[in-house]
């Protein structure tokens, strides 16, 4: 897809943001479905900020992520997808409104973190999954530094979110019943700097992963054989109750 094709996408989302007649409809068809069909829990949410700038940095192990993650919260949440999900003109259009918009995953996308930065400092949600694909079956994945750089960028505290069941719930075409649950941790909060470097972001992105893992083991989800704990967080981590 040309580079000018995906940046109107990225103008749309600073400059018009998401549909919202469209946004509430899709949310009050899908939400009940979510309950009903997959027997959805979200554990919580009374840690989630009702204004302000929000981060909800997530594992990923399903499309579904990015939709069950938007219940968290009564207003639009923007998120990243990859770029390929825009290929089709019809199919970018209707996740655009709905508030994605397209990263270049793996080649360091500036123009897509750049426009998260921007949707985050005008006071809205964006949904970040750290590891940058999704991954499944098994333990989590390992986490990029982009969410820690983000959050000094901005300033913008961070709930960490695990999300259990999805990667189950698709087989071929087939979507198939099978429980979901969501839990969140507390929001953490870092000093804002302009210019973070590598080591500060990959830092900061070191203690949100751990937090988003605690959340993850309380729900039961399968655990590599042994986690450590980066000297730069160690001294810092305060589980979630």
């Amino acid at each position: 897809m040309a580079t000018e094709d995906l940046g109107d996408y990225h103008s749309r989302a600073l400059d018009r943001g998401v549909n919202l007649a469209l946004y509430l409809l899709v949310r009050a068809l899908f939400q009940p479905f979510f309950h009903v069909y997959f027997r959805m829990r979200r554990l919580g949410m009374e840690r989630v900020p009702k204004s302000g700038p929000v981060i909800f940095a997530a594992n990923h192990r399903s499309f579904l992520d990015p939709f069950v993650i938007g219940t968290l919260t009564r207003r639009p949440v923007y998120y990243v997808a990859k770029k390929e999900l825009f290929a089709h003109p019809v199919a970018g259009w209707l996740l655009n409104r709905l508030g994605a918009f397209p990263i270049d995953r793996g080649a360091g996308d500036q123009q897509a973190m750049e426009t998260a930065r921007r949707i985050l400092e005008r006071g809205d949600c964006v949904v970040i999954f750290p590891e940058g694909t999704r991954t499944r079956p098994g333990p989590l994945g390992q986490p990029r530094r982009g969410v820690g750089r983000l959050a000094l960028q901005t300033g913008a505290p961070v709930v960490p979110v695990a999300v259990l069941g999805t990667e189950a719930i698709r087989r071929g075409w087939r979507i198939r019943p099978h429980r979901v649950t969501l839990r969140c941790g507390r929001p953490i909060s870092f000093p804002r700097l302009e210019n973070p470097t590598p080591a500060e972001a990959a830092a900061v992105t070191d203690r949100i992963w751990l937090c988003v893992v605690l959340q993850w083991d309380w729900l039961g989800g399968k655990m590599p054989e042994r986690v450590t704990i980066p000297p730069s967080v160690e001294r810092q981590l305060v589980p979630a109750s």
